[in-house]
């Protein structure tokens, strides 16, 4: 799905919220839409959730803590997301992983039973859901050919450009991310160690594909994608 495509039907999902609104408190009690101050959690792995999240604008970090300590970034969410607890109304659902925002977040949060009777009510909503979970199955899998099959530096270029294309504003490089990422989130993300990353991050620095402060990235979208293909 392109960023138009993604645009668009996200602004009419908009539009039936906001106009709706007091309508919707109505229908499904447990409704809420909530302002997050970057940092704040969604929710946290091991907490036993009973809420749905649909994300609303903002970006928000899903990682897993490992056994040993070490917390993994396992993926980025954006606007028309939908996670949380999504497994029946029978159980709480401990979750595995901790939603974070990055940046100022806002998302609709309601109970999984209103959330089911939401969808069951409205299907251009779940409509909307299918499709954004299709997506993010494609990607996950597409994450994961491309670690066991491509070289770092390809698995780092692809992610970059997606990053680019999810999350990007124009700036004279190409585009800036405006989001704050570690090195070690980029290594997660694409399954390789900081120190691989920052090697290959200051090759693509001297080769033009893009540049980076402490606190942004910005990438040579062209430049960088001329690169990965012809490799």
């Amino acid at each position: 799905m392109s960023s138009s495509e993604h645009s668009d039907k996200s602004g009419s999902i908009d539009t039936f919220f906001e106009h709706g609104f007091e309508q919707l408190k109505q229908d499904y009690p447990s409704i809420q839409e909530i302002h997050a101050a970057s940092k704040d959690f969604l929710y946290r792995q091991g907490d036993h959730c009973t809420y749905v999240f649909w994300i609303k604008s903002g970006i928000v970090k899903l990682s897993h803590l490992t056994a040993q300590g070490t917390e993994i970034t396992i993926v980025l969410l954006r606007k028309g997301d939908v996670i949380g607890h999504l497994q029946g109304d029978s159980v709480h659902q401990e979750m595995e992983e901790t939603a974070q925002a990055l940046g100022e977040v806002s998302y609709y949060r309601l109970a999984y039973v209103d959330f089911k009777a939401l969808l069951s009510n409205h299907a251009e909503l779940a409509w909307h859901v299918f499709e954004e979970t299709y997506v993010r199955k494609q990607k996950i899998e597409r994450k994961l050919r491309t670690i066991l099959t491509q070289p770092v530096e390809m698995r780092l270029a692809a992610t970059l450009l997606e990053l680019a294309d999810m999350f990007g504003i124009q700036c004279t490089h190409g585009y800036a991310l405006e989001i704050h990422l570690t090195q070690q989130d980029v290594a997660d993300l694409i399954g390789a160690s900081r120190s691989v990353v920052n090697t290959i991050l200051n090759d693509f620095r001297n080769r033009g594909m893009l540049d980076y402060t402490r606190d942004q990235i910005c990438i040579n979208d062209a430049a960088l994608s001329d690169s990965y293909q012809t490799k």
